[in-house]
């Protein structure tokens, strides 16, 4: 009988799903800030509309194609960049909560839809009378009197229609259209295992003991996963960052933090069917060879040719300058670490599971500052509302909360940015807490980005901060570590690049730009979050409502520069690891653990650091498409430094004509010029590199 009544409800909702007159993916926004109906929608929307979507955007080129009159800017170019809209709409939606929320059903609906997306793309970019529209509008833009943003977005659109195969002939594109699919895909898989490699390594400890050292607060967050995992009275650890890195800072048992690193740091190298070996082998003879379809050597350069740095031989070089100082103060780091480890463990060599603990003992006994007593002020509401000051003083904008705007998770808050004279600058959703369902690390998505539209309207963007910052306990709130603080100003670095856009066009607005300027605007403020000024406006004890004393503030000036040759060299070893891969010239099978060894063999990479990110969990280069472009946090922090060092020149941190300068050269410009055009309109000159030297001591 239940079975009987079942049957039609399902097929009845299913009818309905399947309806585009009523699916929210697909309709108008009704309320007051044109945001997602993240309350309506179901699973079984995402089909219909992405189905749609892909039926409505074939259209929109066909009628570009088809149009008989001569290639123009207007019927051309502009309606290329105007195509596509409601494809633009609904990825945006599922593809963020792909990432914070990404279950089975998201993932296997993700294994369907990637491959239809690439060809369609592929279509697109492969269609040879598009491309000779496109070519036309492009030879003639001086003929047409083009300038600004119109002749950026014509330059914009030819080099992309170029660099994704438009001159190949008809076998080259036909391989091309293969390798893409089957490299969507790939990526895919590859952050899945992650996922799941994460999710399935729980490391539970009985015995109280063997957390000695580690803070209750720890402890308890610990207490409270166990409990939640069926296991009452133990403690559980994963290789989330939040779980375990407290016990590689405090806990005396070497053993557990063995476990733990290795835990953290072999996830997707297990020879399961959750290892990524096989992905990432066949990820880069795959790149390979398509940057040799190209007639690229390598797929640096390839991948290189529209970035700041041009090729994977100038990237390379960068980092092997800030390599050799960042190494020797990592050597002299571990001359310290050692001769601590010695008066513990005489005998004992210092491992990489040893570093964090005895820096942290270090650190305590050099500058008496210990991270745990600092975490009792850094609570998240105040951070974020700190961050949020400081664009307000620097901008002149203004950001309050919202209430009730429809959100995808409970976690999920919601905020108004408005510009001084009222007007809108965007809607920001912050989801700052992990789940087993969304990926590890920290990110700033754009669910709309920032453009006018025909007539003249300036949609403001709807943009999202991501992190996995410890979560509540029963009886304490989100402490955060000073990482998770510079993490979280870093992102809504990110997320003011976007609000401050003002361009006319969708794909050259906001953070649009190449990846190695993109990380500029959310490195640059980093460099004020621990500012006294500015850790006044959030650093405040969660018992008490203290600020935080001139005395420890002191002591994380004098501690400013510890422990760089560490943070430094395990970043810089991670952009060299990526370079070593993408400046292959042939790929046939790559052993990856030996490609490893080798690379850090090569680099001089000394065996008590690990490097951040190993290979098979390597998200930034198989997965968020920073392929060939890691070193682009070290290229930008040149930048960032230096951008920082023209505040710094004038006295004032908060110089109200440097921001309002840096606004307008860069932050509201995204991709309408030339990045380094950008920067020298700001800075009058190229960056100095020594600006960074200085900042990390190195």
């Amino acid at each position: 009988m239940k079975k009987g009544f079942l049957l039609p409800a399902i097929v009845m909702t299913l009818a309905a799903c399947s309806r585009t007159s009523d699916n929210p993916l697909l309709m108008p926004q009704t309320n007051e800030y044109d945001v997602p109906a993240f309350d309506k929608i179901e699973m079984c929307h995402y089909r219909p509309a992405f189905d749609k979507a892909i039926a409505d955007y074939r259209a929109e080129i066909d009628a570009i194609v088809n149009n008989p009159d001569e290639p123009t800017f207007e019927n051309t170019i502009l309606a290329l960049e105007r195509s596509g809209s409601l494809l633009s709409k609904v990825g945006g939606v599922f593809f963020n909560l792909l990432e914070t929320d990404g279950t089975d059903e998201m993932n296997a609906l993700a294994e369907e839809i990637s491959p239809l997306l690439t060809e369609c793309s592929d279509d697109i970019i492969l269609n040879e009378k598009l491309f000779t529209r496109v070519k036309a509008v492009y030879d003639g833009r001086e003929a047409a009197g083009l300038t600004g943003e119109d002749l950026r977005l014509t330059e914009e659109k030819y080099r992309g229609f170029v660099m994704n195969g438009a001159n190949l002939d008809a076998e080259k594109k036909k391989r091309l259209r293969e390798i893409n699919k089957e490299l969507s895909l790939l990526s895919l898989r590859f952050g899945q295992n992650v996922v799941a490699e994460t999710n399935a390594c729980q490391r539970f400890v009985k015995d109280e003991t063997e957390l000695r050292g580690l803070p209750e607060s720890a402890k308890q967050a610990a207490a409270e996963e166990a409990e939640a995992a069926g296991h009452k009275g133990e403690w559980l650890f994963t290789p989330k960052r939040t779980s375990f890195t407290p016990v590689l800072q405090y806990c005396e048992n070497r053993e557990l933090r063995r476990q733990l690193l290795m835990d953290y740091t072999t996830r997707g190298n297990h020879d399961n069917e959750n290892d990524n070996k096989s992905v990432i082998n066949r990820t880069m003879r795959l790149r390979t060879e398509k940057a040799h379809l190209f007639g690229f050597d390598c797929s640096a350069d390839y991948i290189l040719q529209d970035a700041m740095a041009h090729d994977g031989k100038t990237a390379y070089n960068m980092l092997m300058q800030v390599w050799e100082p960042a190494l020797n103060a990592a050597k002299r780091e571990r001359a310290e670490l050692q001769a601590l480890l010695n008066e513990d463990l005489p005998g004992e060599k210092l491992q990489p599971w040893d570093w964090w603990f005895y820096s942290e003992k270090l650190r305590k006994a050099k500058y008496d500052l210990d991270e745990e007593q600092l975490k009792a002020y850094f609570k998240l509401d105040n951070v974020r509302r700190g961050a949020f000051a400081l664009a307000e003083r620097l901008y002149g904008i203004h950001i309050e909360p919202i209430e009730g705007l429809p959100v995808y998770h409970p976690d999920v808050e919601t905020f108004k940015i408005t510009d001084s004279d009222g007007s809108l600058l965007g809607i920001f959703y912050t989801d700052y807490f992990p789940r087993s369902t969304k990926r590890p690390g920290a990110w700033m998505n754009n669910i709309r980005d920032q453009y006018v539209d025909a007539n003249g309207v300036n949609h403001r963007p709807v943009i999202v901060n991501v992190g996995n910052f410890n979560k509540p306990t029963s009886d304490k709130p989100s402490l955060l570590s000073m990482d998770d603080v510079e993490t979280l100003f870093h992102e809504f670095g990110h997320a003011l690049h976007g609000f401050l856009s003002q361009c006319k066009y969708s794909s050259l607005a906001g953070t649009n730009v190449p990846r190695d300027f993109v990380e500029m605007p959310s490195q640059l403020m980093e460099n004020w979050c621990y500012a006294p000024q500015v850790m006044k406006t959030y650093a405040f004890h969660y018992e008490t409502g203290e600020v935080i004393p001139d005395s420890l503030i002191k002591k994380i000036e004098a501690a400013a520069k510890f422990n760089q040759g560490f943070v430094e060299t395990e970043l810089l070893s991670a952009s060299i690891l990526d370079m070593d891969y993408h400046l292959l010239t042939e790929v046939d099978t790559i052993d990856v653990n030996r490609f490893e060894t080798e690379s850090m063999e090569r680099m001089g990479m000394i065996p008590e650091i690990i490097v951040r990110y190993r290979s098979s969990f390597f998200n930034h280069i198989f997965t968020t498409g920073y392929e060939a472009g890691y070193y682009s946090y070290t290229w930008s922090a040149v930048l960032d430094s230096d951008v920082f060092h023209a505040f710094v020149e004038t006295g004032d941190l908060f110089n109200k004509d440097v921001a309002a300068r840096l606004r307008k050269e860069i932050l509201s410009r995204g991709n309408s010029e030339d990045a380094a055009v950008m920067y020298r309109n700001f800075r009058g000159r190229d960056a100095d590199p020594k600006y960074l030297l200085e900042k990390k001591g190195l």
